[in-house]
């Protein structure tokens, strides 16, 4: 939820895409995924033996605990969902949850599969958004708030994750690094939020930050822009307290996508490793979060079923497990997510009123 394009409703128009560097994102996709093809017939011919395994064990799959495990997926959507509805509340529009639900739904679904699917489905909510009279601004600002909450809530479950796992266990390197990695940055930030109250530096900033638009329309168009969406993220929190309905329902997207994967390892009537769950789970949204493939194809598989078997399970286990819960939170929310785009991009909505 990075990064922002499309009309500024505010007033400010952002220049479009440029066409040769648009070509050289589709160029990527493209060998990306032929990369991610070629490194899958590899290892499924490599790992034959396990992948009979898993391809087994998925056979037995337990089908009602395999429907709580949907279930909870779907949780997992909506308390998104609900985060992104309410940080709009907060700037003052009403707008229903089953609209942002399938706003969400049809993001994802861009974001899964598109070249440049991050960047295509940021301007797409906008634009929905948008045509349900939200100002660019308001919705910008929500978006990257969101955004944020839910990255300070997947690094807070890294660190507990990290706390949780053995430190006698397997890997206790990779434990010592993510404390060491979690910590650093948080000294980072609590030195640059230390500086920022220094009126001398920020005026400084500020200064360098206009001196940047001097005899430029296009970059003072952009400053504009960002100062208007700096301008409605300080109107969303009011305070530490007013950010905790946000924090919690992040960690319900997060808790529920989580309790995901544990109903898969249930439904396969497979051992669960406690201690190096949370760790492995959250390390492997993280790697994913790079968006290194389209879809975070092979990166989310590779890693999650290489840190399954790091903790614990055999290699035909750790793969069953992950090809189940792949199929449920990315595969069977393509169709949904399709249906939810194509609904919203050629209906047209009333405007509500702020």
């Amino acid at each position: 939820m990075s990064g922002l394009t499309g009309t500024a409703g505010s007033g400010a128009p952002t220049p479009g895409p440029d066409p040769p560097r648009r070509t050289w994102r589709r160029w990527l996709w493209w060998l990306s995924t032929a990369a991610v093809v070629a490194a899958g017939g590899l290892l499924a011919t490599k790992h034959r033996s396990e992948l009979h395994a898993a391809l087994g064990l998925l056979n037995q799959v337990d089908l009602n605990r395999l429907a709580a495990a949907g279930a909870l997926e779907a949780a997992s959507v909506l308390a998104l969902a609900a985060l992104e509805r309410r940080l709009l509340r907060a700037a003052g529009f009403r707008i229903g949850l089953g609209v942002v639900t399938a706003v969400v739904a049809g993001a994802n679904a861009m974001t899964g599969v598109l070249p440049g699917g991050g960047v295509l489905s940021l301007g797409w909510t906008v634009r929905q958004l948008q045509r349900r009279g939200i100002a660019f601004a308001s919705a910008a600002a929500a978006l990257a708030a969101a955004g944020a909450v839910s990255v300070t809530v997947l690094v807070a479950l890294l660190t507990l994750g990290a706390l949780i796992a053995d430190p006698a266990g397997p890997a206790p390197g990779l434990r010592q690094g993510v404390l060491i990695g979690v910590g650093t940055c948080a000294a980072l930030g609590l030195l640059l939020g230390t500086l920022t109250l220094s009126s001398r530096l920020r005026g400084a900033v500020v200064h360098g930050w206009r001196h940047l638009g001097t005899g430029r329309a296009g970059v003072v168009r952009f400053q504009d822009s960002v100062e208007g969406i700096g301008h409605e993220l300080r109107r969303l929190g009011p305070g530490p307290r007013g950010w905790g309905r946000p924090l919690l329902l992040s960690a319900l997207n997060w808790g529920g996508d989580a309790a995901c994967l544990l109903c898969c390892l249930w439904a396969l009537h497979l051992p669960i490793p406690w201690r190096g769950f949370l760790l492995a789970y959250t390390l492997t949204q993280l790697l994913g979060s790079l968006r290194l493939t389209p879809g975070n194809l092979g990166v989310t598989e590779a890693s999650l079923t290489a840190l399954l078997v790091l903790y614990g399970l055999p290699a035909g286990q750790a793969i069953a497990a992950t090809l189940l819960y792949r199929g449920l939170s990315f595969w069977a929310l393509q169709p949904v997510g399709w249906s939810c785009w194509l609904t919203l991009t050629l209906h047209t909505p009333r405007s509500p009123k702020e």
